[in-house]
């Protein structure tokens, strides 16, 4: 089979990624999609790579990477005019202020999402980005196509391309909104359960995958460093995630945690968090500071409905690194507490654990070990590929 992966990255890393390599907007396509592959962020090549090992030919398009998509443009004869540099792009506070503005409009998205599209509110495609999308899945012309960000390649374009024996799957890690039009898929999968019951009361089917580890990062990766990192904690942080500021402030008095948090504003001056900031990390960068950490910790958002299953629960035990994560109900069916990862209950539990794991380093090596290897052997890639193609297979029309 002939399959696209639909996806798109956050407006930050691009800046990062871009301003990193300078005059990497002018390279090829395959130059600059190799790059980003490079870069170990996010899914990277992940899902192409377990389709192509099982015998699909797969490539991912990264809707509004402007520079990668122009690329792609000029040589298949699509004529977009030249995009604006990397340079142009917001600066840091004026993309935390867009963020701050988005989080309080939240709660009325479902009436204002027309208005919030043009604002910025929600991510969205511009007309070039739009008619360079069109135009590789013209030239592809594959067989299934799996949107993982139906916010930004929305139902509309799903129409479009719509086509008598084409698989059409939407993947959401989030719920939606409420008005969120499900006719033009073949089905949806979620990690989420509330959001695959959402997708099946808009009458599709829908299914449980779950995120995953490659076990190709390691590789990329190489040897490991020293670990000299007591306490980690790698994400973001927003003036709405009541429940992680007040974890981290916790522990950030008591205990030497670093802070590698992509978004980091609208924390009051006086919280102890600020000392323990060490900025933003992507990719290879974020992986070798799980690597550096004696401890992890993960803390799921609210978005999350209380149910285990974010990207950090695979990375950290995937590249070896004792994980401390959020006691949730469902988390026993994907790692089990005490053996491949360590949980806390609430911030006091939290402090008691860290402190306990950082004396009792054979444990803390042993559950981290157990953790990797359950990772790679029951979260691979493959896994969930072999799944989506059974779900493929049991839902094709």
């Amino acid at each position: 089979m002939r399959i696209l992966i639909l996806t798109a990255d956050y407006e930050s890393f691009l800046k990062w990624h871009y301003l990193r390599h300078p005059g990497l907007e002018h390279a090829p396509y395959a130059g600059q999609l190799r790059a980003r592959f490079d870069t170990l962020f996010g899914v990277s090549d992940f899902y192409s790579r377990g389709f192509a090992a099982l015998g699909h030919e797969a490539e991912e398009i990264y809707v509004n990477n402007i520079w990668l998509q122009s690329a792609w443009a000029r040589e298949n004869g699509v004529n977009v005019p030249d995009p604006a540099p990397p340079t142009a792009l917001a600066p840091t506070d004026a993309n935390e202020l867009i963020m701050r503005l988005k989080r309080k409009l939240r709660p009325f998205r479902r009436f204002l999402e027309p208005l919030a599209r043009k604002l910025g509110y929600i991510m969205t495609l511009t007309p070039v980005e739009r008619q360079i999308l069109m135009a590789q899945i013209a030239r592809a012309n594959p067989d299934v196509i799996l949107n993982q960000i139906p916010d930004v390649v929305t139902s509309d374009i799903m129409h479009k391309v719509k086509r008598p024996g084409r698989t059409i799957i939407v993947q959401h890690g989030n719920h939606p909104p409420e008005n969120f039009d499900a006719s033009p898929y073949t089905f949806g999968v979620s990690l989420i359960p509330a959001v695959v019951e959402y997708f099946r009361s808009r009458g599709i089917p829908a299914e449980n995958v779950h995120l995953a580890f490659d076990s190709s990062v390691l590789d990329r990766l190489g040897p490991p460093p020293p670990r000299d990192i007591d306490i980690s904690f790698v994400g973001g942080l927003a003036s709405n995630h009541g429940k992680r500021i007040e974890l981290l402030e916790a522990i950030a008095r008591e205990l030497p945690i670093e802070l590698y948090l992509s978004s980091f504003k609208g924390i009051p001056s006086s919280s102890p968090l600020h000392a323990r900031m060490r900025g933003e990390v992507w990719g290879v960068d974020m992986y070798n500071i799980l690597r550096r950490s004696r401890i992890t910790l993960n803390s799921h958002i609210d978005a999350a409905k209380g149910m285990a299953g974010n990207m950090r629960l695979y990375e950290a035990t995937g590249v070896g690194t004792f994980l401390l994560t959020d006691n949730l109900p469902n988390l026993p069916a994907l790692f089990l507490p005490g053996t491949h990862v360590g949980v806390y209950d609430n911030p006091q539990d939290c402090i008691a654990k860290i402190k306990y794991y950082l004396a009792n380093e054979a444990e803390r090596e042993t559950i981290a070990r157990a953790g990797q290897k359950h990772a790679l052997d029951q979260h691979s890639y493959r896994h969930r590929i072999e799944a989506l193609l059974g779900l493929i297979e049991k839902y094709r029309k």
